[in-house]
């Protein structure tokens, strides 16, 4: 009875083993399957006109009195809103920035004084949907100095033309940027002697809207990247 007894015993635990062994084999599968998967990139890119200008128009004074400023100030004010308003812009597309005043005698001791006690820069700021307009402004605004008004140094380049149409657009460039990222994994089984499974892990990345070039501000490149795991079968 004692050797019947040993004899089940063993034959239980060499059951236990074998069973154990499939399933540990089959996990270690399953684990290996599942290791197996490529990451690519997908990449989707869109150029748009931008769709809002902001140009702030600067001019410089200089006067030795403070009302002359001040009288200097209004007719170059006045300049300024007529050129704008004389290509289609209204009053609420223009706005009044505080100048920026100088006494030049403040902190000088001494005969060395300049000829004009004060200085003063000016900005008008112009916002506005009208871009194509704000583009051709620039292009005339020499005119302004035609009027007296002295445009402070690097006033052409201050113009900003951006792109707020981001979110109407997202979804698709979204999925452009997935069905770019699926060819790639196609490819890449393809040449392993593979199958393109599910998703493993998604990560989207940031949008960014660059110039399309230099000289053309007012056209924007839209860019997505997105960084997928495809398992592999």
């Amino acid at each position: 009875m004692k050797d019947a007894g040993g004899w089940l015993a063993a034959l239980i635990l060499a059951l236990g083993l074998v069973i154990s062994s499939i399933f540990i084999g089959s996990a270690i599968r399953d684990f290996r399957l599942a290791d197996r998967f490529v990451e690519v990139k997908g990449f989707a890119e869109r150029e748009v006109p931008a769709d809002l200008a902001i140009w702030p128009v600067s001019y410089q004074l200089a006067a030795n009195s403070l009302g002359e400023l001040r009288e200097q100030m209004r007719q170059a004010d006045e300049a300024v809103i007529a050129f704008l308003k004389l290509r289609g812009f209204t009053d609420e597309e223009i706005s009044r920035n505080p100048p920026r005043i100088n006494d030049q005698w403040m902190h000088l001791y001494g005969d060395q004084r300049p000829a004009n006690r004060y200085t003063a820069e000016r900005t008008l700021t112009l916002k506005t949907r009208r871009v194509e307009a704000t583009t051709r402004a620039l292009q005339e605004s020499a005119e302004l100095i035609d009027q007296g008004v002295v445009l402070a140094p690097g006033w052409g380049q201050a113009a900003q033309f951006l792109f707020t149409g981001l979110e109407a657009i997202k979804p698709m460039m979204i999925a452009e940027a997935t069905a770019d990222a699926r060819r790639a994994a196609a490819q890449f089984a393809e040449d392993s002697d593979s199958r393109v499974g599910d998703i493993r892990t998604a990560r989207q990345g940031f949008f960014s809207i660059t110039e399309r070039d230099p000289s053309m501000p007012e056209t924007k490149l839209v860019r997505v990247v997105t960084t997928i795991e495809y398992l592999l079968d």
